[in-house]
């Protein structure tokens, strides 16, 4: 089956936030996430929710006035599918959550290369199924991050979830130096990861165009090195532009102006 690894990554994110879950008191469920305005039981709802919609569920009503972390039209789905589940019970969510992932598996698994490599919506505009699927690969990911923190229970999450989010979070870079940070030409950007999935990236401005280069052994205009694990929580944006440059564990040789501007940018989930 075509991309059987994005389906792996989902079962693999999935089980574990059921599992997580499941063995959790009832006031877990009502614990603050970092995400704001959301609790352990509103996240879960999140997840449910999109997995509801693309099984063809309508969008519940909302009434009143938006929260004012909610800023797009994506966030204003997310926040229906969130109110509707507020008053349910945390075990009777996660129960609806696990029975629509599960329809969601079996729905993926049965899915041709013809189907994966569709192009349809996504939250990202119009893009291929493999690459929407992949995207709901990060999201869970990290909400399965963001539910581990809330109930102070963090651990290693080494498997294919991981690396995906690792991956999409590297191939943004250039998107970061060029757009975000606007370096002028000329710039050379090292990012150098450490841990499990280490790796060095080096990103140029060459002819107007931010793009990963070869490594050299040029000087960088900038160099951040820093562990995988807080790279990819400032790209969810779950650690802010200054925790991120202050962290022992990262270090900053350069422009300090340039390097602000890097950690801001960094910042890229929706």
């Amino acid at each position: 089956m075509a991309y059987e690894w994005i389906v792996d990554a989902l079962e693999e994110t999935w089980t574990s936030i059921y599992r997580l879950l499941r063995a959790q008191p009832p006031e877990a469920y009502d614990l603050p996430t970092s995400c704001p305005g959301w609790s352990v039981r509103d996240m879960l709802s999140h997840l449910l929710g999109f997995e509801m919609m693309l099984h063809g569920a309508p969008v519940p009503p909302y009434e009143g006035p938006w929260p004012e972390y909610v800023r797009n039209p994506i966030g204003e789905l997310n926040e229906a599918f969130v109110a509707a589940r507020r008053g349910e019970p945390g075990s009777e969510v996660l129960s609806e959550f696990r029975d629509a992932t599960n329809r969601s598996l079996l729905a993926l698994r049965n899915l041709d290369d013809e189907d994966w490599e569709k192009v349809g919506w996504s939250p990202e505009g119009e893009r291929p199924y493999h690459r929407f699927q992949e995207t709901r690969v990060l999201d869970s990911w990290i909400h399965l991050q963001d539910v581990r923190d809330a109930l102070l229970e963090p651990a290693d999450d080494h498997g294919i979830g991981e690396e995906i989010v690792v991956n999409r979070f590297e191939a943004a870079l250039p998107f970061v130096v060029g757009k975000k940070m606007k370096a002028p030409e000329g710039t050379t950007v090292r990012v150098n990861l450490s841990g499990r999935l280490a790796r060095t990236v080096v990103i140029g401005v060459r002819d107007g165009r931010a793009q990963a280069i070869e490594i050299d052994d040029a000087a960088p205009t900038l160099e951040v090195t820093t562990p995988v694990a807080l790279f990819w929580r400032r790209a969810a944006g779950r650690i802010s532009a200054q925790a991120f440059l202050d962290a022992s564990a990262t270090d900053v040789r350069g422009d300090r102006a340039m390097a602000e501007a890097f950690a801001d940018g960094l910042s890229i989930m929706i």
